[in-house]
């Protein structure tokens, strides 16, 4: 993608209507009904919001109501139109806007998203492994495929289905590297992908694999997103991570946290990994996501250093948060 785009970014929990429907439905009808060039929505795993009532999948109850969250890019002008109306179906959610297409400098740390159909090939592969191993490859410090069970590409709506064999379900595969790496890689996808969707972040690098790289770089002022990359077989005192960061921002106070579980990725130096039949236990990529503002960032971001001493990709941006 070229030009100027914004990523629309909506926090809610999956069981919340609006209008007599399910707020997912009304969104994606909305994205599909204005051919959104691509959008997503995602399950969560576990996740608060304001009210701090915890959602998880830990519980296997039939009442579950799992964070979910839905993405929709497209240029500024089509983005910005729909911000009112989105604000309006999420209602006590959180709606996000930032910018997806910066102008990077060298020295930059960058957040790529490529967007797929979940049967497209690359080589005989699945594109989502093919894309991972790239990007491995090429040194990119980390990647994440994340699955949506229903969104819009290229304008059209793309949901999954039991009995179906769900070919253009949207796949999104999630990279954190240095603008010149990422910059490498894209020129290689663009010649292996048949029209590629492509946006790029600009984001600072917090940690590597329990190592600080930058520091938090937080705004002065306004929000922040503070993004943690792990797996779920990497334990904190016998604990996921990705569940420990959440019961311990929660009995912090912070206003929200969204966990998804990816089906493949890789943090570097490791090999690109996911779910397997033969494997014993669940080996796939999490991403845990805290959206506060600035003043309060700071405090969230000491209880993710401590958790992720040892393993984990840290990232912070700074986002926009229209409701």
């Amino acid at each position: 993608m070229t030009g100027d785009y914004l990523a629309l970014t909506a926090y809610f929990g999956e069981r919340k209507r609006v209008g007599g429907k399910l707020v997912a439905d009304a969104l994606l009808d909305l994205y599909a009904g204005e051919a959104i060039a691509t959008s997503s929505l995602m399950r969560g795993v576990e996740g608060f919001g304001l009210r701090h009532h915890l959602r998880t999948d830990s519980l296997l109850t039939l009442s579950e109501d799992l964070p979910a969250v839905a993405v929709a890019v497209d240029r500024r002008e089509r983005v910005e139109a729909l911000v009112g109306r989105v604000a309006g179906l999420v209602g006590g959610g959180l709606v996000t806007v930032n910018s997806a297409d910066h102008q990077l400098h060298a020295s930059d740390a960058v957040r790529l998203t490529v967007y797929l159909r979940r049967q497209e090939s690359i080589a005989a592969r699945p594109a989502h492994i093919a894309v991972c191993a790239l990007l491995n490859e090429r040194g990119v410090a980390g990647a994440t495929v994340l699955l949506g069970v229903d969104g819009t590409l290229g304008g059209r709506r793309q949901r999954a289905r039991f009995f179906a064999r769900n070919t253009d379900v949207p796949v999104a595969v999630i990279a954190v590297g240095s603008a010149q790496t990422v910059a490498d890689a894209v020129s290689e996808l663009e010649s292996l992908l048949a029209a590629p969707l492509m946006t790029t972040e600009h984001v600072e690098l917090c940690k590597r694999d329990g190592t600080a790289v930058a520091g938090l770089a937080e705004p002065a002022q306004g929000w922040c997103k503070l993004t943690v990359y792990t797996s779920e077989a990497q334990l904190f005192r016998g604990r996921p991570i990705h569940r420990e960061i959440t019961r311990r921002l929660r009995g912090s106070g912070a206003r929200g946290v969204t966990t998804l579980r990816g089906i493949w990725g890789f943090h570097a130096p490791h090999p690109p990994h996911g779910e397997r039949l033969s494997q014993l236990g669940r080996h796939v990529p999490i991403v845990t996501t805290v959206i506060d503002t600035a003043d309060r960032i700071a405090a969230a971001y000491d209880i993710v250093d401590e958790l992720t001493a040892e393993h984990g990709l840290v990232t912070s941006q700074a986002v926009q948060v229209v409701n």
